[in-house]
């Protein structure tokens, strides 16, 4: 089958990119070769693999040659207009048409392109809401405008008051995300957290347990979003319940931005109208350069903009420049198509398990990710993960629902389709990769330690199984070539 238009592709004859990319690994080659090698070997790899790691994609040649510039080198502490550092009208330039872009495509009243990860945006959503609801009421009751005008008195009761508020957040075995106040995570050392689920028998969001939830435990801020969950999320409902409550709606769309930009999300999906802050990553299903980005209401706007020195160092103006591109690049009317596609996929895919006999948490998916419970293959997350990977196939083990194995050898296996979209592969391909996943699985069984028990690390897949599907995943690959444009020959 031929491969779908990608917007990665460049008319024949053209050699631009090639010329772009081959000059610059010459530049890398001559300080330090084994840098410039690793990176040729990284595009050989992502070009002969079968990519379904749900949270990675593929960002075009213009986003990826725009984080390699001179801004790089630029300090630019503050925000546009208002910076730390002389000299830096070209950052406040990038920074601006990055905001601009991610306002109007998310329709959101205000963006914050500066954090540097999702983490980072969840940081400086965190610290925005308790500026607002608990440092600004602190400071009027106080009669002064700035933290540093408090009396020392003052200022440790401010510290005690940020360091007693409670989040509201999805369980990590439901879907959750680390990030969301579990214990190992920062979030979880700022707050007291508390944790809603999913219901055992559907493992679906269970909005009437959340809501007694939050009555009971009053939360300041509830978290939405997810990162293993393959089923949409009523925001309008989620709304409710947080103002019911008096909390704040966080929506951290980390992992389906690229949804709701393509408008395949909108409605009581789009977290955007229903949330007062939300979060993101803007690589992922929106195909930008790694990096987070924050929109809010108004309300929050002044809050959200002292990320710096809040949470963040120095913004990095070559990424936010990046950025910009992404987004402008997700505006485009082709990016709705992608968006829709997406979702085809991954229901094609896990049509394609369900009817080989897997086990499919919520049995199949609503977004751009299936969670299979790999268990009744006699395997571990762990396991599947590693048997597949040595056919070619990359995916990410993953806890389910009250999973007996824990978070690090889990019970499951995530599995996404933006990337492979991007190649262009489409519903007929995820069937067959439907297939070569199952073909996988199925032959493989766990390990034995060197004492002869049971391994929940090991595994063993018999060589001929797993270079049958290696090669059967490369002639499917070969049909979608990865950067088309871009040829790291000998220049």
């Amino acid at each position: 089958m031929a491969a779908e238009p990608s917007s990665f592709s460049i008319k024949p004859g053209e050699s631009t990119e090639s010329t772009a990319f081959r000059s610059a690994l010459d530049v890398i080659r001559a300080v330090e070769p084994r840098v410039a090698d690793a990176i040729g070997a990284e595009i050989e790899d992502q070009r002969a693999q079968l990519k379904l790691i749900a949270s990675e994609n593929y960002a075009s040649p213009a986003v990826l040659l725009t984080m390699g510039n001179w801004f790089s080198d630029k300090y630019a502490e503050g925000t546009v207009g208002r910076r730390f550092y002389a000299g830096c009208r070209n950052v406040d330039t990038v920074e601006a048409l990055a905001a601009e872009h991610a306002r109007e495509l998310f329709g959101a009243a205000h963006a914050y392109v500066q954090p540097h990860s999702g983490i980072d945006a969840n940081l400086v959503a965190f610290w925005s809401v308790l500026a607002q609801r608990v440092e600004s009421p602190a400071l009027e009751r106080a009669k002064v405008r700035h933290v540093n005008d408090l009396t020392e008195q003052d200022w440790a009761a401010l510290r005690r008051e940020l360091g007693d508020q409670r989040m509201l957040g999805m369980a990590l075995d439901a879907g959750g995300h680390l990030t969301h106040g579990f214990r190992p995570n920062i979030s979880g050392k700022m707050f007291d957290q508390r944790s809603y689920g999913t219901d055992p028998a559907t493992g679906l969001l269970d909005y009437t347990a959340l809501r007694e939830t939050a009555r009971e435990f009053r939360p300041l801020i509830l978290v939405a979003g997810y990162s293993a969950y393959p089923r949409l999320v009523n925001f309008r409902i989620m709304r409710e319940i947080a103002d019911e409550v008096g909390a704040t709606l966080m929506v951290d769309m980390a992992h389906f931005a690229g949804l709701v930009a393509g408008k395949v999300l909108t409605g009581d999906f789009d977290p955007v109208p229903h949330a007062n802050i939300v979060t993101t990553t803007t690589h992922k299903s929106l195909r930008g350069p790694r990096g987070g980005m924050v929109l809010c209401d108004a309300e929050l706007a002044e809050h959200v903009d002292r990320g710096c020195p809040m949470v963040l160092g120095g913004p990095l103006p070559h990424v936010m420049a990046a950025k910009a591109v992404a987004l402008a690049e997700a505006r485009r009317p082709d990016f709705r198509d992608y968006a829709q596609r997406i979702v085809d996929n991954a229901s094609a895919l896990a049509e394609g398990l369900l009817r080989r006999g897997a086990s499919l948490v919520t049995g199949g998916t609503d977004n751009h990710l299936v969670l299979a419970d790999v268990s009744g293959y006699g395997l571990t997350g762990r396991q599947a993960e590693a048997a597949l990977l040595d056919a070619g196939i990359v995916t990410n083990r993953n806890s389910v629902p009250q999973d007996p194995n824990g978070a690090w050898y889990t019970s499951g296996v995530r599995i996404g389709t933006p990337a492979l979209t991007t190649r262009g592969l489409g519903v007929r391909e995820m069937d067959e990769i439907a297939g070569l996943i199952d073909t996988v699985l199925a032959n493989t069984r766990p390990g034995t330690t060197a004492n002869g028990a049971a391994s929940k690390a090991s595994h063993v897949l018999d060589a001929s199984v797993a270079d049958q599907v290696a090669g059967r995943s490369a002639d499917l690959l070969a049909g979608f070539p990865l950067y088309p444009g871009v040829d790291l020959g000998q220049s």
